[in-house]
C-alpha cells in the first residue's frame, strides 16, 4: 500500500482539537485507523465492509 498523505488523516469533530483521539484515513480499499499522538507506531487496516458495519453499530 502506498504512503497516506498526512491531509487524509482526520479526527472526529467531537474530539474538540484535541491530541488525545484516534485517526481515520479512508482508503480505497477501506480505512485505516491510528492513535493520534503516536501515529509513527503504524495503524490498523479496515476492509470496506468491515469498517462499514463498525460505522453503522456506533451510529445506532
Amino acid at each position: 500500500m502506498s504512503e497516506v498523505v498526512p491531509e487524509a488523516w482526520r479526527k472526529s469533530s467531537y474530539s474538540g482539537g484535541g491530541k488525545e483521539c484516534v485517526e481515520v484515513a479512508d482508503v480505497e480499499s477501506g480505512a485505516l485507523v491510528r492513535d493520534s499522538k503516536q501515529p509513527e507506531l503504524g495503524h490498523l487496516t479496515f476492509a470496506s465492509t468491515e469498517w462499514n458495519v463498525f460505522v453503522a453499530s456506533v451510529k445506532e
